[in-house]
Parts: C-alpha cells; sequence; structure tokens
C-alpha cells in the first residue's frame, strides 16, 4: 500500500491534518493508521462513556461517513512499529509496509506507570483511552466494586474520580503535591475545588505515595507510604502522561522532551510532520517550544501540519497549555501560567475571591496576560484569554477586568471588532496561506 498523505494516530491532530489536506488536496491519496479498534473519538469524553453519561457513538470525533465522503482510508487496530525516512515507508506490527508521500506522526502520549509493589495484580487500571475505559467499565461490573482508590489527583485522576462517583463508587484520591489540580490551581483555588469534591464523599489524601498494593491476585487495597491501609476493589493510575517519542528516535528525528518541528508543523526530516502531545511546538506564553498535551492544540497543530503536506504553506501562530473543564459541578477554565513557575519574576498577580468562585490573572511588564484562571466564575473567560491570545495591553482596563460585570464593553473599540467577529492574531487566517 502507497498513500499520497500517510497520517500515523487517528486522534484529533489526525482529522485536523486530513481535514485541512482535503481543503487543498481533493484527489490526493489519505490513509489514517491507528492502534485502537475505533475511529477518531474525543479522549476528554471517555470519563462520560465510563459513567454511562455517553455511548461510543456520542463520542466519535468524526461520524463514520466523514472518512468515506472525504476519500479517507482509516485503517483501525494498525500499530505502526518503525519509520523508513529514507525509503518513505513505516512498517507495521503484522509485517506490512505502507509507503507515503507525506507523513504525519501524531501518536500521542504513554501514561506514567510508577513501579509499585503488587501493581500487577487484577484490578490496577490507566485512564487515558478508551480501551481503559472499557476496561475499567467491565470490572467494576464483574467485581462489583463499591470501593476505588485513584493515585493523582490531576486533570486525568479528577476525570477519573467524576466518573466512578457517578456510578456510585466510593472514591479516594492519593496525590503527592499539597492540593488537586496543582498544575492548573494555585492554593487558593485547591482548597475550594477540594470543598467542592468533598461534598460529594471523595475522600483526599494528599501529601502521600501509595507504596504498596494489598490482595493476593487482584486487589483488595493500598498501602500508603505512611503505612495508612486504605480498602479497595480497584486502583486507577492516573498521574499523567509523558510524549511518546519511540518512532521519532529510531527514524533519526530531533527529539528532546517531544519531537521538534518549525512553525509548519515540521519535524527535522522535510517530508515528516508531527503534532499533539508528543510534539514541541510554539508556545506564546514562555516564548519557546513546549509540548503542550491538550486536545484543541493538537487539532490546529494538525490542521497547520496537513496545509503545509499539501503545498499550502501555513504558520503555527503558536498555542499554550488551556483547559476548560467540569468536574463536580465546579466549571474550571485555566491558560497559560496559571500557576506561577519557581523562578517567575517580574509578574503581577490579580485575583478575587467572589460569591460564586474564583478569578486569577498573571500580568508581565507590558501588562500583558500570561495566565489566567477562572472557578466558577468562567462567563468572561472566553473573552480574557481572547486577550490574551491576543497578547493585548489590559493595564487601562485592568482596575474592571475581575469585576462580575466585565464585558466586551470594556474593550477599546478595536478590540472589540475583533471578539465580535473573530478576527485575532492567534488563528489561522487566509492571509496566512501561501502557495
Amino acid at each position: 500500500m502507497k498513500a499520497d498523505y500517510l497520517i500515523v494516530g487517528c486522534s484529533a491532530g489526525g482529522i485536523g491534518a486530513a481535514e485541512a489536506i482535503r481543503e487543498v488536496d481533493r484527489d490526493g491519496s489519505i490513509v489514517i493508521a491507528g492502534e485502537e479498534p475505533y475511529l477518531a473519538y474525543s479522549r476528554p469524553m471517555i470519563a462520560k462513556y465510563l459513567s454511562g453519561q455517553k455511548n461510543v457513538e456520542k463520542i466519535l470525533f468524526r461520524r463514520p461517513e466523514f472518512y468515506a465522503n472525504n476519500n479517507i482510508t482509516c485503517l483501525t487496530d494498525t500499530k505502526v512499529e518503525a519509520v523508513d525516512t529514507a525509503a518513505h515507508e513505516v512498517s507495521l506490527s503484522n509485517g506490512e509496509k505502507i509507503g507515503y508521500g507525506k507523513l504525519l506522526l501524531a501518536p500521542g502520549g504513554k501514561p506514567i506507570v510508577p513501579l509499585i509493589d503488587g501493581s500487577n495484580k487484577a484490578g490496577v487500571f490507566n485512564f487515558i483511552n478508551m480501551k481503559d475505559a472499557s476496561l475499567i467499565d467491565s470490572y467494576v461490573k464483574a467485581e462489583n466494586v463499591k470501593k476505588a482508590v485513584i493515585i493523582g489527583g490531576g486533570l486525568i485522576g479528577m476525570s477519573a474520580a467524576d466518573a466512578l462517583t457517578k456510578l456510585g463508587i466510593e472514591v479516594d484520591i492519593i496525590e503527592l503535591k499539597g492540593h488537586i489540580l496543582n498544575t492548573i490551581l494555585d492554593e487558593a483555588a485547591g482548597k475550594i475545588a477540594a470543598q467542592t469534591v468533598t461534598s460529594y464523599g471523595v475522600k483526599l489524601n494528599t501529601g502521600r505515595t501509595v507504596s504498596k498494593v494489598l490482595g493476593l491476585h487482584k486487589v483488595a487495597g493500598v498501602e500508603l507510604d505512611n503505612g495508612h491501609q486504605i480498602e479497595s476493589q480497584m486502583l486507577v493510575i492516573a498521574i499523567g502522561v509523558i510524549p511518546r517519542t519511540e518512532l521519532f528516535k529510531a527514524a533519526g528525528l530531533e527529539v528532546n522532551r517531544g519531537v521538534v518541528v518549525n512553525d509548519n508543523m515540521r519535524t527535522s526530516n522535510p517530508d515528516v510532520y508531527a503534532c499533539g502531545d508528543a510534539c514541541e511546538s510554539f508556545d506564546f506564553i514562555y516564548n519557546s517550544r513546549r509540548v503542550t498535551p491538550i486536545w484543541p492544540n493538537a487539532y490546529i497543530g494538525g490542521r497547520i501540519a496537513g496545509y503545509n503536506m499539501a503545498g499550502m504553506v501555513t504558520t503555527y501562530h503558536g498555542g499554550t497549555v488551556m483547559n476548560s473543564l467540569n468536574y463536580f459541578g465546579m466549571d474550571i477554565a485555566t491558560a497559560g501560567m496559571s500557576v506561577l513557575p519557581p523562578d517567575a519574576s517580574g509578574l503581577e498577580v490579580l485575583s478575587a475571591l467572589t460569591a460564586n468562585g474564583y478569578k486569577k490573572l498573571v500580568l508581565n511588564e507590558q501588562g500583558k496576560i500570561v495566565g489566567m484562571l477562572t472557578l466558577g466564575e468562567t462567563d468572561t473567560a472566553g473573552i480574557i484569554f481572547g486577550l490574551m491570545r491576543d497578547q493585548s495591553d489590559v493595564r487601562p482596563i485592568k482596575d474592571n477586568i475581575l469585576n462580575e460585570n466585565f464585558g466586551l464593553a470594556y474593550l477599546p473599540a478595536d478590540s472589540r471588532e475583533e471578539h465580535l467577529h473573530g478576527n485575532t492574531s492567534g488563528r489561522v487566517a487566509p492571509a496566512d496561506f501561501k502557495h
């Protein structure tokens, strides 16, 4: 088999690339190879699948007819083992090869799995994809699980806790740091989040780790590093993910923490592109290339890659870490430096506790927003992120920006027009295209 455009990874970035390619090239052959037995689906939605709120069809990223309508061949259950850039082909786990003209690698991330005594017992799971969610669902039903322990109080851990709680399961969260969601929430917001989560019956064990999984052949509980034991029938390891860089390294591509790409999402090989969780792309807040493993950045990066693969030179203006989520009824939106890095200097923090939640902005010396955090108070999050993305000087409106009634009326006329019509510098626009 040979494809004009071969995409490895059937997820947000891969779909974004395929869509962009088809906008430019209606005839070139596109093949998407994905390891999972599913068509592309929304990974952030697997918690809703586990809790029974959504079925597989409802979390598909694109409907099945999308592939046929756009003449895209999607190979599920297909693992790429190696990339030969000289021969312009990839090797599959079944021994077959696929040739390519242009290649996009979007392998995503893999779970961080710590070495824990007894973690090989039945009832120990990760929680990053549909397979994990399906395995947990089957185990919960087969073992009539009533109590579960989750290692990790971050984004993945909280989504798992929310889903399991909805199933009527008692949940203990073990978090090494001082508060939950510590990568996106500061201490003040963390306290509010903790109060909300515990009101749902979840028990939080912060500043602790799991040293041992109890039970003979299957999980019966865990022992913490202080010797305290917690009864449990299931353990979910949800510490986080790291970039899957094996294919890139073996192919001789430039790799730091993730694979390095330029502003066209091209790797160090001119015919190989990358996007998503395994990719280091430009972060406009940190003014450097960083791994930003979030769904929207993967999709946008994929689109940029797709345009360039099809010959339409397009520049990625940069993204940053951003999250919009709802756990345990909490609406949370964060972006950029919502939590200040240890070496932060020259930054001004604005924050406000309100009756409905908490707001925080971080400004640099030029009055530009480099971090935002809203908990409960998310109505203005879109406007604030727009100002952040456009690198607007907000000093003239600084005294009003945290007000409960803050809105477009507070912005200068030109900024209001940009937000109303969507003509912002952080998006891909036709003016960015060069044939």
